[in-house]
């Protein structure tokens, strides 16, 4: 056995915990592109800038949802037929869904540049900063295709057993991001526009280096393979088309939830744009650990090692309630500490309040994130999408009733009150269609 196959042969705790970490370090860095501008625009620009770039979050996590699903379906192939050996065909899909995403992107990212202002008007953003954030946003849509295509490679190493080079990558690109917002923001004083230019650059640097290194690894599988195949394009839709509905439509809720919240005014908007950034970077440790359970399942599916699979979902659950228990100790004691970083002088009473109360609430539950995040990996891998999808749509349903419904009437706590129900809810469906779908001690690769 090659080293690159440790995911199915290492004791699985030890092969995921090696395998999650880079991803969790990976996600922790990836926030770091958004909340660098948040925090340097919020220092030295103001609280209303911060609250414009905090307008965009929901909007765009739309959009990155569609890469992050597109990834998904060809991640499971990649996986499956990494496990299985079959180079040739795990390099077509990688081709494949290279070309068919770069498309789809600039498609996107175009759209998205030319509707930004009638979207951020539909999402009743307040007319003090409409044209900071239909500004950042043109910016970023513009970068839209290098975000796609660091997206999609990031999957396809994680997809054969790789968490490091995107880890890598993350990091210089971190650092590089700060250095061209702390430049651009505060020394050339550009604002809002500065802080999307800056995170432009350094997408784009990362996206041409992250091509480089998967084309030259992807030199060590001598193999024959086709440029297209229309068949792996159709069985990656039938994994990617619901992951990307999932992702979209729950960012599109949460696009919602941000309507809900901006007529409540402009520091609300900022202590709750505050704490949505706080809770991204810790569900973002879930969502990792989950991700990396789905290269586990597929790569064990392909190599015909199904009972590996439950060992490796018992392994997730343990990461999960570890980083549940530390991000309680750390939201629980620095609560207020974290607020200021993003809040900063300028930030009223209202704007504390909101992010506290939002943050002190979020940090009692987040194990109940972890468990479904790791339960929905392991279905993903598993290609069966129906109840994954139904028990997401279920989660959202739980949240915008209540957001909708309740917040207007009685307060903008109910805007987050929900969102421990949702994620219970959404586990207790995915684990029911889960026990009915454990694989037999014989598997093959499905088309």
């Amino acid at each position: 056995m090659s080293k690159d196959e440790y995911l199915i042969t290492d004791v699985p705790l030890k092969a995921l915990t090696v395998f999650a970490l880079p991803m969790i370090l990976g996600s922790f860095f990836q926030q770091i592109y958004n909340m660098a501008d948040s925090v340097i625009v919020g220092r030295f620009v103001g609280s209303s800038a911060l609250a414009a770039i905090g307008a965009c979050a929901a909007l765009t996590n739309v959009f990155i949802c569609v890469a992050l699903g597109g990834g998904v379906g060809a991640g499971v192939f990649v996986s499956r037929y990494f496990g299985a050996g079959e180079y040739g065909k795990m390099k077509t899909v990688v081709s494949t869904s290279l070309l068919s995403f770069l498309i789809l992107s600039i498609v996107l990212g175009v759209f998205g540049f030319c509707f930004s202002n009638p979207m951020m008007r539909a999402l009743q953003t307040p007319a003090d900063i409409l044209d900071d954030a239909v500004l950042y946003l043109r910016v970023y849509f513009v970068g839209f295709p290098f975000l796609f295509m660091y997206n999609i490679l990031s999957t396809m190493f994680n997809s054969i057993g790789e968490s490091k080079i995107p880890l890598g990558l993350l990091i210089f690109s971190s650092i590089l991001n700060i250095i061209m917002d702390l430049w651009m923001v505060a020394g050339l004083r550009l604002g809002v526009f500065g802080a999307a230019l800056a995170t432009l650059i350094a997408q784009g640097i990362s996206a041409v280096l992250s091509l480089l290194l998967f084309l030259n690894r992807m030199r060590q599988y001598e193999s024959n393979f086709q440029l297209f195949d229309w068949c792996e394009l159709h069985s990656m839709f039938r994994i990617a088309v619901p992951s990307v509905l999932q992702q979209s439509t729950v960012s599109i809720g949460m696009m919602i939830v941000q309507a809900v919240v901006n007529p409540f005014g402009t520091q609300a908007l900022a202590g709750y744009a505050a704490t949505m950034r706080v809770e991204n970077v810790f569900s973002l440790i879930f969502v990792s650990i989950g991700n990396a359970v789905s290269p586990y399942v597929s790569q064990n599916l392909g190599a015909n090692k199904p009972r590996r699979i439950k060992k490796g979902y018992k392994a997730a659950l343990i990461l999960d309630m570890c980083f549940a228990a530390i991000a309680f100790i750390v939201i629980e004691t620095m609560h207020t500490q974290i607020s200021s970083l993003f809040l900063g002088k300028d930030g009223t009473a209202l704007a504390y309040q909101v992010s506290g109360d939002y943050m002190r609430w979020l940090g009692y539950f987040f194990i109940f994130m972890g468990i479904k995040m790791a339960t929905d990996g392991v279905l993903r891998g598993l290609g069966i999408m129906r109840p994954f999808l139904i028990a997401n749509m279920v989660n959202l349903a739980i949240r915008l009733s209540v957001a909708l419904i309740f917040a207007p009437r009685f307060g903008i706590a109910f805007v987050w009150l929900a969102v421990p129900a949702g994620w219970f809810a959404n586990f207790l469906i995915s684990y029911v269609a889960l026990r009915n779908s454990w694989p037999t001690d014989k598997v093959e690769i499905s088309q």
